[in-house]
């Protein structure tokens, strides 16, 4: 079973929050960084989760029609025949969401997955993110419940963002600077209006200094203790220990020190996308620098075909993208933790 059922998904998750331990969470844009991703987990012995954002999912649709629905399910698809190879279980997922995007990705594809269960199978996705950090936090929780109740119906857990996380991803941009905060208000809210998991489970990206993308030390202060904080605020209020699920977004560039506070905090998944697009990348400029002449015809010559053979330089890059998912693995701890 590499591809989770909703029962086996949430049972990663509780696993990880008993366990103080995340799952990586790599997005993919192509079967190549899929299999790069699945080899990086299986190397760990770790469970995981692919992800596939509203970008990753145009260019997966082809860039004649650019049709995110198309993409997406086409991965997963996919993934569902290709993961069983693999001896490790992931759950698909589709990241960021904004509002002028729902109707063209989410909600299509929440409709693929309620007629699959209707018809008795499991949800194509297990999880969708809904990025409303963009709106008014009251118009962000009037979406979210409408998308939870929708989720719920379909055996789907959904991943919310109550705030905003810094930098930019995939045209959901917000300055860096004091806004990048959750507040317990912000956390009470989001209670009051999705429950805690008597509605139908959902994932947190609560906001404590997070960016995207790339960023030297020093630009940003992330203050992963404020998870707990929230957790304390709203566990105290209801009589719940740890009562959110918590996602760390711009993990990309975090010391072991800020993972590690996160993980005691109750963050389950963390999303790598910078860093995994970088090391499957920089192979590839490597093998080009190096042999120049093989893979362009220079001054009239032939080159050699086993140089620019996709093929040749493809393989460097999952490699080098699966040991990248491997490292990440093992800062969050879910390495040697794969369900038996």
């Amino acid at each position: 079973m590499p591809i989770a059922t909703p029962e086996v998904y949430n049972e990663m998750l509780d696993r990880a929050k008993a366990g103080k331990f995340a799952y990586p969470a790599i997005n993919v844009t192509s079967s190549q960084t899929l299999h790069a991703a699945l080899r990086g987990f299986a190397e760990a012995e770790s469970d995981g989760i692919i992800q596939i954002s509203t970008g990753g999912a145009e260019f997966l649709g082809g860039q004649h029609n650019k049709d995110m629905v198309t993409g997406a399910v086409a991965l997963a698809e996919f993934a569902h025949v290709v993961a069983a190879k693999y001896d490790i279980t992931v759950a698909l997922h589709t990241d960021h969401c904004p509002k002028d995007k729902l109707d063209g990705y989410v909600r299509p594809l929440l409709a693929i997955s309620a007629e699959r269960v209707a018809n008795g199978r499991n949800p194509l996705f297990q999880s969708h993110m809904w990025d409303g950090s963009a709106e008014t936090l009251s118009d962000n929780l009037g979406i979210a419940q409408e998308l939870l109740a929708q989720a719920a119906a379909a055996k789907i857990i959904l991943e919310v963002e109550i705030t905003p996380t810094g930098g930019e991803e995939d045209g959901v941009s917000h300055e860096i600077n004091d806004e990048l905060y959750t507040t317990v208000n912000d956390a009470v809210r989001t209670a009051e209006a999705l429950g805690l998991g008597e509605k139908g489970r959902y994932l947190l990206a609560a906001s404590f200094g997070n960016v995207h993308g790339v960023y030297k030390p020093g630009n940003v202060v992330l203050k992963p203790e404020l998870l707990r904080e929230l957790q304390d605020a709203i566990g105290k209020q209801y009589g719940k220990t740890d009562p959110f699920d918590f996602v760390f977004h711009g993990g990309s560039g975090s010391t072991a020190e800020e993972i590690a506070t996160a993980l005691e905090n109750g963050v389950v998944k963390m999303n790598l996308d910078t860093d995994t697009q970088y090391a499957f990348t920089r192979p590839v400029a490597d093998h080009m620098f190096r042999n120049y002449d093989g893979v362009l015809k220079v001054d009239g010559e032939v080159g050699k075909k086993n140089t620019y053979d996709p093929r040749t330089w493809g393989k460097l890059a999952e490699a080098s993208m699966a040991a990248r998912v491997l490292e990440a693995a093992q800062q969050l701890r879910s390495a040697g933790n794969r369900l038996k």
